[in-house]
């Protein structure tokens, strides 16, 4: 049965530098069970306690379960590897000493980090990419990450396609997939990034089916994508136009995408995501209605 949650994301808790002070852990969550879901991600690292005992009260006591947390490493340079399994193990301990052994850690590159990439998000070509090496590089990081996770704890790992960062398009998809083991690394499947990075979430999850471990909702407005790509805003700058409007107000056919995981028999999370700067939008109320929106859809 697909279970839905959210994220805090949707309340301004971003990964990005320079973002102000979001909400505290304690009205998001509660915020997020009084709009309807049955689940969180963690957020970024010490947004919620880093103490297993607080975060496993924390979220049980508002009858959620906590199912994964966004790990970024620059996985492109070697240098980055051993930091990043360290940061990944540590998190996914915590998951796992909190009581969720079945949360994933969702892998992805440092994005924003470099600026070639973050100035062309939704308009990257071939020639933006990695070379050869570099991929190779990529996928032997992203592949020591989810060893190293599953040893240690017993955790999956899944990698999360995002805008500006070194997995975007279609293309990257594919060669990330190419480059590593689906015995190790599963794919998140974000269907809001998909689309602003040029490509259709339903193709990718054809093509992609057996290492779709994990689910992310979020739509894309097709009116401000326009404008950042025609007015070569960089990735940060469209998502604080609102680039990821409310589902249902935005390109994605989210019916399309349930239909075809059900006729894969997916069993796992969909997480609503609207990312927004801190302080912009209307967080509990668009919570509210991503949650109708997808009980319309059956969900």
């Amino acid at each position: 049965m697909i279970r839905v949650a959210n994220a805090p994301c949707s309340w301004g808790v971003l990964e990005f530098d320079g973002a102000s002070e979001p909400a505290p852990f304690t009205q998001v969550l509660d915020e997020m069970r009084s709009a309807g879901y049955d689940g969180t991600e963690l957020g970024d690292w010490g947004f919620m306690p880093t103490d297993p005992q607080q975060l496993a009260d924390a979220v049980s006591r508002r009858h959620l379960s906590l199912l994964g947390a966004f790990v970024p490493v620059a996985l492109s340079n070697s240098d980055a590897h051993t930091d990043g399994i360290e940061t990944a193990v540590r998190t996914a301990t915590l998951m796992r000493d909190a009581g969720a052994p079945d949360a994933v850690i969702v892998l992805s590159d440092a994005n924003a980090t470099v600026p070639a990439r973050e100035s062309k998000a939704g308009r990257i070509t071939l020639s933006d990419g990695l070379t050869a090496r570099e991929w190779q590089t990529f996928g032997e990081g992203a592949s020591r990450v989810a060893r190293a996770v599953r040893q240690a704890t017993g955790l999956r790992t899944v990698f999360h396609p995002h805008c500006a960062g070194y997995v975007e398009t279609p293309e990257e998809i594919d060669m990330l997939m190419a480059h590593t083991d689906p015995a190790d690394l599963g794919l998140v499947l974000d269907t809001g990034h998909i689309a602003y990075g040029g490509g259709d979430p339903l193709a990718v999850l054809a093509a992609h089916a057996n290492r779709i471990w994990h689910v992310h909702f979020k739509d894309c407005d097709p009116a401000v994508a326009e404008r950042a790509r025609s007015g070569g805003l960089g990735y940060l700058a469209a998502v604080r136009e609102q680039l990821f409007c409310e589902l249902g107000r935005g390109s994605v056919d989210f019916a399309a995408v349930i239909a075809a995981l059900e006729r894969l028999d997916y069993g796992g999370w969909i997480v609503v995501e609207q990312d927004v700067f801190p302080g912009v939008g209307t967080p509990l109320d668009s919570a509210r209605r991503n949650r109708e929106y997808l009980r319309r859809l059956g969900i």
